[in-house]
């Protein structure tokens, strides 16, 4: 390890340099050889840092999802090119290059931090050896090897002899105690970082080889940090347990604010924001209008949390623009299927009754004319009393039965009974 940060001494004078200025401002409040002095100006190097680095972080973001919608299409170029290493590797890279994203980008944050870890690494290890590191000078080296940090000093480490921590003023139990509740805290930070990661901020809906890798990652780095946690010095614990709590922090902002697609979070994000619009009739932030900009244009390839959004919208009478904005549409609710087919709900559509027909036309079954009054006409079949002749019947049934559809019963219209019928008896006079 000091060999490793030997290697970035040539940062320990800028890295020195910030701890000395938070110095002279802690240390002028709590006192410029207490633990809280030097324990503050630690904590606000890191922040200082998490802060420059969070473009990069935003980079990470994107790579990683940009690798989890990569996944299937990098599977079939490996199962393709399962025997051709050389051609696979160059398939992967044309894949990279097409999509604009690159695997290292997802480690930017860690490899752009790695440099001050390890000069801090050098100052604090100086510090122990009674060394003057960077702008650490003599007042400043005695300031440091008195500030304890719950009875732990800065330099101490977890395996350093008794001898060792009582030249620093302190005793071996104290120190133990200390790092082992830190490592203790920096391990499990580091696993709640990367479950919540796993379950709540991943597609669930592809399964690839790429969320193996992250399951395993979130066994192996906390027993990594636990095995190389006993090397550190007290205050390069006190580093990496305030980063561990500033990404798990950052983390939890970006999963609950801009979540992964098809994900838990997505779900419950999308929920947040459909009670969020309907209450209010629009989209008010920046960042909601472009979440919603963002499934507008996604058309039919919406998964089951956007299109339950969507519809949501529909039904409270609001409609989704292009621009992600929200504004009040018609009464009828246009709902999106899982096959992204749209169907109109919300408000069934009113009957038209049909127009009420006389009862002539019941009985000879045609359509009534148009234009004709609702009220009923005068029937004109043989049931009415007429003047004619006898044979004025049988001709009136003989039109009606020249008319298409009446059938069977333009005879019963005339006086005629449907199957055999019995002979009329004979009147009598």
């Amino acid at each position: 390890m000091d060999t490793i940060a030997s290697l970035f001494s040539f940062i320990t004078w800028p890295v020195s340099w910030v701890i000395v200025q938070f110095h002279k401002v802690y240390g002028a409040i709590f006192g410029p050889d207490t633990g809280w002095a030097w324990g503050l100006s630690i904590v606000s190097l890191v922040i200082l840092i998490r802060i420059c680095l969070i473009p990069l972080f935003v980079k990470q973001i994107k790579a990683t999802r940009a690798m989890q919608t990569l996944q299937p299409e990098m599977k079939k170029i490996q199962e393709r090119y399962k025997n051709d290493k050389q051609r696979q590797s160059e398939e992967m890279m044309k894949l990279y290059k097409e999509a604009g994203t690159n695997p290292l980008s997802s480690c930017l944050p860690i490899l752009a931090q790695s440099p001050f870890f390890f000069a801090l690494y050098h100052v604090l290890n100086g510090i122990a050896s009674g060394n003057k590191i960077g702008y650490i000078n003599d007042s400043l080296l005695a300031s440091a090897r008195q500030a304890h940090i719950f009875g732990a000093p800065l330099a101490a480490k977890f395996l350093d002899s008794a001898d060792t921590v009582q030249k620093l003023g302190a005793s071996l139990t104290d120190v133990r105690i200390v790092t082992a509740v830190m490592i203790i805290l920096m391990s499990g930070s580091q696993f709640y970082t990367q479950r919540q990661l796993m379950t709540k901020n991943v597609d669930t809906t592809v399964k690839t080889p790429f969320m193996q890798q992250q399951k395993m990652l979130m066994y192996v780095f906390p027993i990594m940090f636990a095995f190389f946690g006993i090397r550190f010095p007290v205050g390069v614990l006190v580093y990496w347990l305030t980063t561990n709590v500033w990404t798990m922090g950052q983390q939890m902002f970006v999963i609950r604010n801009n979540p992964t697609p098809g994900s838990k979070a997505q779900a419950s994000y999308l929920e947040r924001l459909l009670k969020h619009v309907t209450h209010h009739g629009k989209t008010r932030t920046r960042g909601e209008k472009a979440i919603v900009k963002a499934i507008v244009a996604k058309g039919r390839e919406r998964n089951e949390f956007e299109r339950k959004f969507i519809n949501g919208l529909s039904k409270a009478g609001l409609v989704a623009q292009a621009d992600g904005t929200v504004v009040k549409g018609e009464s009828a609710a246009v709902v999106e299927s899982e096959d992204g087919t749209t169907t109109v709900a919300g408000t069934a559509q009113r009957r038209q009754q049909p127009k009420r027909q006389s009862k002539s036309q019941r009985q000879s079954g045609g359509p009534k004319a148009a234009g004709a009054d609702d009220e009923e006409s005068e029937p004109t079949t043989s049931l009415t009393k007429s003047t004619e002749p006898q044979d004025a019947p049988s001709a009136a049934a003989g039109k009606l039965a020249s008319k298409p559809g009446n059938g069977a019963r333009s005879k019963a219209q005339s006086g005629q009974r449907k199957g055999p019928q019995r002979p009329k008896s004979p009147s009598k006079k």
